[in-house]
């Protein structure tokens, strides 16, 4: 039966890249690389790096692929999603049944599979469509949430008190709720647009990296340094991936 292995690779530093990791695409006959056109092109570029740095064995082969287009048009959020995902797994499919029997495949996956991703949902959808019979696997990685606590040297939580992971969507349609938010996927920019100046923020951008941009501050006071540092990065590179936590209160303000 072929097998294939679902990697975290963490945020784009190498360094981030773990042994067991490391292990597992030396391990396999192909490593399937998605590439999003040129204006994402520094995405490829990392996964090769990677790649270059890492893959020891000389039977290993680099697969690249193209990532079809969601299109968004006449549809919801869901059900655009929905039919991307049908397109990937055929994708998938392709792609797996051009492994040798009993062959060994692998998708790197940014931070960590779980969080955020839909590598692993995709995966199963395409197993589910009894084109290909194969069995897979999932490496952890670190995730950018990870990353952000270590470049603004900080716990996530406060002591005793919930943490809510959500996205820039959901931020504009709940507000700010919890003591500490990790808001993820803002093209939006969610942060700009919330009532709660008096919150604290700590942003990130290509986080881990040589490009790595932090801020942190009163939401109120350093919004327009984001938005502005944001537009430029993207503007520089053509490809953004940003982070942030949104704290209230401080350890022990409850007691």
């Amino acid at each position: 039966m072929r097998h294939i292995h679902i990697i975290g690779i963490g945020t784009g530093n190498p360094e981030h890249v773990t042994v067991q990791a490391i292990n597992r695409m030396n391990a396999a006959d192909k490593i399937f690389l998605p590439t999003k056109g040129a204006q994402k092109e520094g995405l490829a570029s990392v996964r090769r790096e990677i790649c270059d740095r890492f893959i020891t064995n000389p039977q290993t082969r680099i697969v690249e692929f193209t990532v079809p287009v969601r299109q968004t048009s006449d549809r919801s959020y869901v059900g655009s999603v929905d039919e991307w995902h049908a397109a990937l797994a055929e994708t998938y499919v392709q792609l797996i049944n051009g492994l040798p029997e009993n062959g060994v495949g692998a998708f790197l996956v940014w931070g960590d599979p779980s969080l955020y991703d839909s590598v692993i949902r995709i995966v199963e959808r395409a197993r589910r469509l009894e084109t290909v019979e194969f069995d897979f696997n999932v490496v952890p990685g670190i995730t950018s949430i990870q990353a952000l606590a270590a470049s603004h040297r900080i716990p996530i939580n406060m002591v005793g008190k919930p943490v809510e992971i959500t996205t820039g969507r959901r931020l504009l349609q709940n507000g700010n709720r919890a003591d500490s938010t990790i808001v993820m996927l803002d093209g939006e920019q969610a942060f700009s647009k919330i009532d709660d100046p008096d919150a604290e923020i700590f942003w990130g951008a290509y986080l881990g990296t040589k490009d790595e941009i932090v801020v942190a501050g009163r939401l109120g006071d350093v919004t327009d340094n984001i938005v502005e540092a944001r537009a430029e990065a993207r503007a520089r590179h053509g490809w953004i991936m940003d982070i942030y936590l949104l704290r209230k209160g401080r350890d022990f303000d409850d007691l």
